[in-house]
């Protein structure tokens, strides 16, 4: 079936909201995140600098920073001209440059999404709305990206930061989804698409629950390897693993397993037409990230690693809010 216009607007918008956690991962793993202790200029410049004698100290705002520090429990006497100087580390001013322009696609896109929605308002009101809704939570995480610069990282801005772009990915596919006439739909009979309904509703509230606890853990990570600098990390994983939030985000990977596992038994069972693409690539994911799991947990904390298992939870977060969606009636529609 081919898509609107519209429809093809918003999963352009989806898509730059997913290049752009991609990218955010890097900059996460790369400790790239304090490149640019300003925003939204990096380095005092709208290009950033280089090296660090082109940077003109005299145009920072360091007392803005210090305030911005002491009202986010930081120590605004560690915040001066020398230890600025000592932090410019070009790679991550540049990563966090590259960044930051990977986040004016999804602007001008879901500001384009959002003005198209005015010709669904009539047919389609929840979709403007959702739509409206979208604009609004980007720039809401734009402000709260400005706070995660000036907090230095502060952990309960960063997983606030992460559920605001949960919440933007299952908006944006909604409207991507709803913006036709004919929304494509999984073909069932009544009793199982009600029951697997309840499944990946279920399976997509925990990997939402896994998301957000798993910010929390790397965030625990982040916070032990500076305590136990240039300490292997064997030393020191066991109090990682002693954690609450460690032990919860483990043992709710195998709730996603067996979850996923049932959807899958449920839709090949008596899907109409057989098991469609968006399952497959839900388990194939799902899979995917159990062995990322494991090589994390018992192996190393590679850099790709962890890229490669943040990008594909945000691909496995809006595959699941595009399944729900296509559950959400049982009228059959054309097997995808």
């Amino acid at each position: 079936m081919a898509m609107t216009r519209f429809q093809k607007l918003a999963t352009a918008a989806l898509v730059s909201v997913l290049v752009l956690m991609h990218v955010g991962a890097i900059v996460r793993v790369t400790g790239a995140g304090m490149g640019c202790p300003d925003w939204p200029t990096c380095w005092g410049c709208l290009i950033p600098p280089t090296h660090v004698d082109q940077v003109d100290f005299s145009k920072l705002p360091i007392e803005k920073f210090q305030r911005k520090a002491e009202r986010m429990g930081r120590d605004p006497a560690s915040i001066t001209e020398e230890s600025l100087r000592r932090e410019f580390n070009p790679r991550h001013v540049w990563t966090e440059f590259i960044n930051r322009l990977s986040s004016l696609p999804v602007g001008f896109l879901t500001l384009a999404t959002f003005i198209a929605a005015f010709w669904q308002k009539q047919k389609r009101p929840l979709v403007f709305w959702l739509a409206f809704s979208s604009l609004v939570v980007v720039l809401v995480n734009a402000w709260m990206g400005a706070r995660v610069v000036y907090s230095g990282l502060k952990p309960g801005v960063l997983t606030a930061h992460l559920a605001l772009a949960m919440g933007l990915i299952g908006m944006l596919v909604y409207c991507a989804w709803r913006g036709t006439d004919s929304p494509w739909r999984i073909g069932m009979p009544a009793a199982p698409l009600a029951k697997l309904r309840w499944v990946v509703w279920s399976l997509l509230a925990v990997i939402i629950a896994e998301g957000v606890i798993g910010t929390q853990v790397r965030e625990i990570t982040d916070e032990l390897a500076k305590a136990h600098i240039n300490a292997p990390r064997a030393t020191w994983i066991h109090e990682l693993e002693g954690s609450w939030n460690y032990l919860v985000h483990r043992s709710l990977s195998w709730a996603v397993l067996g979850l996923t596992l049932w959807a899958w038994t449920l839709s090949r069972g008596h899907r109409i037409g057989g098991v469609g693409k968006v399952e497959r690539a839900v388990l194939g994911i799902v899979v995917s990230q159990m062995v990322l799991g494991v090589i994390m947990a018992q192996i190393h904390l590679y850099s790709w690693v962890q890229v490669l298992h943040v990008g594909l939870a945000a691909s496995l977060l809006a595959l699941l809010w595009l399944w729900c969606f296509g559950l959400r009636a049982a009228a059959a529609a054309s097997p995808r």
